[in-house]
């Protein structure tokens, strides 16, 4: 921040033009009725925009497309149009036309020196949605959508081909340019046509509709409403160097299912099919459909996501038939995890650990829909919420009872999440806690009493054995000790659900602290230093491999860091007439016999099979005392990342005929095999 200072006292005029009041000659001394104004027709729009599309920024324009398209597909909806066309012109010029009823053209009972076009056009609160007489279902219902396009429009233009006649009307910023005309025989046309510019005076002379956001939205359309063909029609020059063609026709017959085919794309999911359905209600005239899929890994940025609409309206802030979708979906999971004799570990799931990293999505058709909002961003009707639960439970009952190993997997999948939810939970409890309570930690854990992490360090040991020999050998104040069970899961060659799953890995990752992926925050991490601490024979450098790859591959910035170790324990003792000494391995063997016993009588040696086997004196002296004992620090070469991971994926990942090529290109360097 810059702060200009001065020693000048401002007088009265630059202190009132600072804070940018008129001086008293210019105040007005009256308020009358004069001062009172009227806004009329459409003026309001143009004066303040901002409350009928929420601004005049991008969001805003592209607001204006929606208003138009929404019209033409209420037409789709009531079954009168089954094809919609949408085109994008250069000059920022777009039009939708529709194969519907066509915009009545005849006079309006109370305007009678108007036609009800105009009227449509030209005021606000104006339209057929008013009640369910023209439109059961339908997403315009204040009568104000397409009188604020024409409103904010440099020009708008309407046709409209009704009892094959072609009629067509012109307006400019709200205000017709002339009356309605008849021009001319349409025989094989009917519908309307909307071709509108907005107004640079409103937008800007530089904001223009994105083709790729255009061509997008009218694709949403078409999935929303299966009978309904979406033609799209784009100058070539507008999208040039895009991956949006000129022309394309959008149909899906699959629905919300081949919507969210296409959301998915190449994404491994839970279950192989997702939770697809579809129920009409009130005769045909209301219909709730939705499509879930399961990912373990999420959507991006977000873990998952719910896309929802309301009479093909884009519900971006969800709203009751969200929350009815929820609560189907939960209800009916804990329903059956008490006839699977899972009822207990289920009753502690939430809707958002169901949802949690599902693709999602939910369409309804209702009768005067409340929105809140003129831009309709979010559901207000309160009969949605049990109208959606009532149309989804019963299918997701069934479609579970019909699959139980899929049903399980999903359960299984939620249940873990919602155990990691409660944990994450007990941990910020705990962070809020007197550092003298205790830390909820995996129970074989020997933490250690220091509270900061400084100076203080964990260390990873093999099996029980050897962690009983650790815990006598260790620093109680400083020192940590967190026995593993054998092998972990080589997190390199296993999804993503099962090393989430893995009860080892769990344990590991509440002992550190910290939280793998995008919650990853170092300040969390419990320990200044983490160290594997393997047996020194083939086994523990394969352990210690599965988890040097578990950090490179879920938390390697704790490797950026420096924060991980690898201690270096013997492998034997030598000792003579009672000096003794460590070797690390054979060549270290060798050369301590070579320089330390040379010369000097037998030399007894003895290899320690295991850690475990060390007396936990020989294990503080050798490998844990700070003050003697030596560490190998891991690091990341980062100029040669690309081969590092190469040879991590070769040596640990999926195919093993890699490391079957790896094993026959470098046998020739092995001289010896120590079995």
């Amino acid at each position: 921040m810059n702060i200009l200072t001065s020693h000048k006292k401002p007088n009265l005029a630059e202190t009132n033009a600072l804070f940018g009041k008129a001086d008293k000659k210019s105040t007005p001394t009256a308020y009358t009725a004069e001062d009172i104004e009227v806004l009329e027709g459409l003026e309001p729009v143009r004066k303040r925009p901002g409350m009928y599309i929420g601004g005049t920024g991008s969001a805003a324009l592209h607001h204006l497309f929606a208003e138009v398209l929404d019209n033409a597909m209420d037409e789709v909806v009531a079954k009168y149009a089954d094809r919609i066309e949408v085109t994008l012109e250069t000059g920022n010029l777009l039009s939708v036309s529709d194969n519907g009823r066509g915009i009545p053209v005849d006079p309006h009972p109370k305007f009678k020196n108007k036609s009800a076009l105009e009227v449509i056009m030209t005021t606000l609160h104006s339209g057929g949605k008013f009640s369910s007489k023209v439109y059961q279902t339908s997403g315009g219902l204040h009568g104000v959508g397409v009188s604020v396009v024409n409103a904010l429009s440099a020009r708008l233009d309407v046709e409209v081909a009704r009892n094959r006649k072609l009629y067509g009307q012109s307006f400019s910023r709200g205000l017709p340019q002339g009356p309605l005309k008849e021009i001319g025989a349409a025989p094989n046309r009917r519908g309307t046509l909307v071709r509108f510019s907005p107004d640079p005076d409103i937008f800007g002379d530089k904001l223009e509709f994105s083709p790729k956001r255009v061509f997008r939205m009218a694709r949403a359309k078409a999935y929303l409403q299966r009978g309904v063909r979406i033609r799209w029609r784009c100058d070539e020059s507008l999208v040039e160097g895009m991956d949006v063609p000129s022309e394309a026709e959008f149909h899906f017959p699959g629905g919300l299912g081949d919507f969210l085919k296409e959301r998915l794309g190449t994404k491994t999911t839970i279950i192989p099919e997702p939770f697809l359905g579809r129920v009409e209600k009130d005769g045909g005239h209301g219909s709730v459909e939705w499509a879930i899929s399961w990912t373990p890994q999420g959507f991006g940025e977000a873990d998952g996501f719910i896309s929802s609409y309301c009479n093909t309206v884009p519900t971006l802030e969800g709203g009751t038939h969200v929350a009815g979708l929820r609560a189907a979906l939960t209800k009916g999971l804990k329903a059956y995890a008490d006839t699977a004799g899972m009822g207990k570990k289920a009753a502690q799931i939430t809707a958002d650990d169901v949802l949690g990293t599902a693709g999602a999505m939910v369409s309804v058709f209702i009768t005067e829909p409340e929105f809140q909002g003129q831009t309709k961003e979010k559901l207000a009707s309160p009969a949605a919420t049990r109208a959606v639960e009532q149309a989804v439970r019963d299918p997701f009952d069934h479609w579970l009872a019909g699959a139980p190993k899929d049903a399980n997997k999903l359960l299984e999948w939620v249940i873990s999440r919602a155990e990691d939810r409660l944990r994450r939970r007990r941990e910020k409890e705990v962070s809020r806690k007197s550092a003298t309570r205790k830390l909820r930690l995996p129970g074989k854990l020997a933490d250690c009493s220091r509270t900061g992490a400084k100076d203080t360090e964990i260390f990873l040991v093999e099996g029980d054995s050897a962690g009983g020999s650790a815990k006598q050998a260790r620093n109680r104040q400083t020192q940590a000790i967190l026995p593993l069970k054998g092998k972990i899961l080589n997190v390199a060659s296993n999804s993503a659900e099962k090393i989430a799953s893995n009860q080892e890995i769990r344990d590991l990752t509440q002992a550190l602290g910290v939280q793998p992926g995008k919650s990853f925050d170092l300040d969390n991490l419990r320990y200044e230093r983490v160290i594997i601490m393997t047996d020194a024979d083939v086994d523990g450098d394969h352990i210690a491999a599965l988890l040097i790859t578990y950090f490179y591959k879920i938390m390697p910035q704790i490797i950026t860091a420096g924060r991980l170790y690898l201690a270096l324990p013997p492998l034997y003792r030598l000792s003579q007439k009672g000096k003794s000494a460590y070797a690390r391995d054979d060549i270290h063997r060798d050369e301590l016999l070579h320089t330390e016993f040379s010369g000097r009588g037998k030399v007894e040696i003895s290899r320690f099979k295991g850690l475990g086997e060390m007396m936990p004196a020989q294990l503080k002296e050798t490998t844990m005392d700070p003050a003697k004992r030596t560490l190998a620090r891991i690091i990341i070469d980062q100029d040669n990342r690309p081969t590092t991971e190469a040879l991590v994926e070769t040596l640990m990942g999926k195919k093993p005929e890699l490391r079957f090529a790896f094993i026959q290109e470098h046998a020739k360097f092995v001289n010896e095999l120590d079995v």
